[in-house]
């Protein structure tokens, strides 16, 4: 009897182990906003200026909060962020030195706060550059550097007289249901489906048959249905209600997928492609997600950011073999964000400062996993101009 009691104590010990060790419920998941990758600008949120090669939370945003949540500035301090939440209120933090966190000052902030004064806001983009755009009850306000008169408010700044810290007008636009800002210009698309753009036009990004640069927006001649718009860092995507994409811009990498090198001053059609449901840039690369969930991505591939398992650039849409069910992208400079309706987040591209979110900071012209099937997230984001990533 006493051996038998020893036993009996021992299975229950066992058990009482092995149910601390593995409990009957899995832990709740992570509700925040997750980012990772560079952090020099203060850009992941979470009060530090250190890289992180595996996704952390950003101080005090629940995800559930977050309508919609953008990345910006360049591969530097002045890398920042935007979160619309969902009562119609903007948060920023990161790198501030051109005023691109809104809040009336050039000082960086390592989490989020408050973008005085702006509410009611419907749509937001944190642009390549250090700037931003937001929607307002159909109106665009702007602000940080306006060197090329990407703000659309009838100047031009040099950053050397100083930015906007504080939201600024764009003049003449009204009916706005969305914007895109790239890494020297703006794009908006009117609920009429006309898309408008200004700012600089070295490579013909604002679609208007020139190379002149604007302070004011001007319609894209000849675009109509437009149902989304996305800006590259200087070329430009619209995506019709057809479901088919036009293009124009800048075009050394073959982001416009029309088969060639050729810049483009106004829009033309990316080749070989119907049935998208969702249009997203990179820095130099364009990418497609069909109606069936699956990728289509062109342009710039020098760091595998393509997905196709090469470093060649593309001049028309090649498949990202092995990747399905994926209901949101997001393209960086060099590396690229996938979620899938399991809820995972793939990555791939370059993963010098981590981007990737894999704990390494080997690159990979392959999906990697950041998060497991089950996370929570269900959109991801990324500045086409540096090295961070975001899921929430």
């Amino acid at each position: 009897m006493r051996h038998l009691s020893f036993a009996r104590a021992a299975v229950a010990a066992a058990v009482a182990v092995a149910a601390w060790a593995a409990p009957a419920h899995p832990a709740p998941r992570d509700a925040r906003v997750r980012a990772w990758g560079l952090n020099v600008g203060g850009q992941l949120g979470n009060g530090t200026t250190l890289d992180q090669t595996t996704p952390g939370s950003v101080t005090g945003i629940a995800r559930g909060d977050v309508r919609e949540l953008s990345a910006g500035g360049f591969n530097s301090d002045l890398s920042f962020a935007l979160a619309l939440l969902t009562d119609g209120t903007v948060l920023s933090w990161g790198g501030n030195t051109s005023g691109q966190l809104g809040n009336g000052t050039t000082a960086s902030r390592g989490f989020p706060a408050a973008v005085a004064g702006l509410s009611g806001v419907s749509s937001v983009s944190a642009a390549g550059g250090p700037f931003a755009l937001a929607v307002r009850g159909g109106r665009v306000l702007a602000w940080g550097t306006n060197a090329y008169g990407q703000l659309g408010n009838g100047v031009t700044t040099p950053d050397a007289e100083g930015p906007a810290t504080r939201p600024v007008a764009v003049q003449s636009l009204n009916r706005v249901k969305a914007v895109s800002g790239g890494c020297e210009h703006s794009v908006a698309l009117r609920e009429d489906g006309t898309v408008w753009t200004w700012g600089r036009n070295r490579f013909g990004q604002l679609g208007d048959g020139t190379t002149t640069d604007r302070n004011t927006p001007r319609r894209v001649p000849g675009l109509g249905d437009v149902v989304a718009v996305e800006a590259g860092c200087l070329h430009t995507l619209a995506l019709t209600a057809e479901g088919t994409v036009k293009s124009w811009g800048h075009n050394t990498n073959g982001q416009l997928g029309d088969d060639s090198t050729e810049h483009r001053r106004t829009p033309v059609d990316v080749t070989h492609l119907d049935g998208v449901a969702k249009i997203r840039t990179g820095a130099y690369q364009s990418h497609a997600v069909l109606d069936d969930g699956t990728v289509r991505a062109w342009g710039w591939n020098g760091q595998g950011q393509l997905g196709d398992g090469g470093t060649v650039d593309r001049t028309t849409p090649v498949p990202v073999p092995g990747l399905s069910d994926v209901q949101d992208l997001a393209g960086g400079w060099q590396h690229t964000l996938a979620v899938l309706s399991d809820q995972s987040v793939l990555a791939w591209g370059n993963n010098s400062n981590g981007q990737l979110g894999n704990g390494t900071t080997d690159s990979s012209p392959t999906p990697v996993t950041a998060l497991p099937a089950g996370s929570g997230a269900t959109r991801v984001a990324a500045s086409v101009a540096n090295k961070s990533s975001y899921a929430y």
